[in-house]
């Protein structure tokens, strides 16, 4: 039966990958709505340590950030504005503590910001081929630190995050992101020149190493808070933090590396 739910959360995920396809508006509606289940998922996680986020400030502050065209400059003066309402806010209502404003902020960051970042390396120059790096990075090595793990596991990588992980398991995905978007870039210069063939790799490798962060902070937040899963959106799969947790670190990486490094 958990097999079964397995199979039916895979078939659920694929058909995601046609808005990577399609891009534009149709990726960026998908990435908004994805950003809403994660921080639905997050400020439900934070209840089982009774912290009480500010749910709708979080909600308000990613349809502005939507609707400003995911604009950094104009975003920052919000989110200063916002600070600056919200740590007033236990002033007026002792129920909630700056503990409970700042977790707010960090959703709204973490699930939103993060995450939008899938969407604006599609509207990049050459951005239909610069996305696939980002899964390719992130879920290729998660595909490769697991069967690395699972042959060659002996010694735990942060057994008191994730205890079933392993540091061969980790070089294991470290090397499958590099060489796998390696040979993607390698693919992609045949049509299109976007950068020298070493930045795939480098940004692979990139990928590999801070996807596994995302995937070791997703789990570090809950068993902080004593839950398995985020939710149960996905069928053996878990909520939509647990499927693309190391997508969010990759995404971010892959942008960072694109706009300052190679300068798209």
């Amino acid at each position: 039966m958990k097999s079964n739910n397995r199979y039916l959360g895979a078939a659920i995920i694929a058909p995601f990958i046609i808005f990577v396809f399609l891009g534009g508006m149709y990726l960026k509606g998908f990435v908004f709505a994805l950003s809403i289940v994660a921080i639905w998922e997050f400020y439900n996680a934070l209840k089982e340590k009774n912290f009480k986020p500010i749910r709708s400030a979080g909600y308000i502050l990613l349809v502005i950030y939507y609707l400003l065209n995911n604009n950094f400059e104009l975003m920052m003066y919000v989110i200063v504005a916002a600070a600056f309402i919200l740590l007033i806010l236990p002033v007026i209502n002792s129920e909630y503590t700056f503990i409970d404003v700042s977790l707010t902020l960090l959703g709204f960051i973490y699930c939103g910001i993060l995450f939008g970042f899938v969407y604006l390396v599609s509207a990049k120059p050459a951005g239909e081929f610069l996305i696939w790096i980002i899964f390719i990075g992130s879920w290729l090595s998660d595909t490769a630190a697991f069967y690395s793990g699972k042959f060659f596991g002996k010694h735990k990588l942060s057994p008191r995050v994730s205890p079933k992980k392993t540091i061969e398991g980790s070089i294991g995905g470290l090397i499958g992101a590099t060489i796998f978007t390696g040979i993607f870039g390698i693919i992609v210069q045949r049509y299109i020149n976007i950068m020298p063939i070493y930045n795939y790799f480098i940004i692979g490798a990139l990928c590999g190493i801070f996807g596994q962060f995302g995937d070791l902070v997703a789990s570090s937040i809950k068993r902080y808070v004593g839950i398995k899963d985020y939710s149960n959106l996905i069928p053996g799969h878990g909520g939509i933090l647990d499927r693309f947790d190391s997508i969010i670190f990759s995404a971010t990486v892959v942008f960072y590396y694109l706009t300052f490094i190679i300068k798209l």
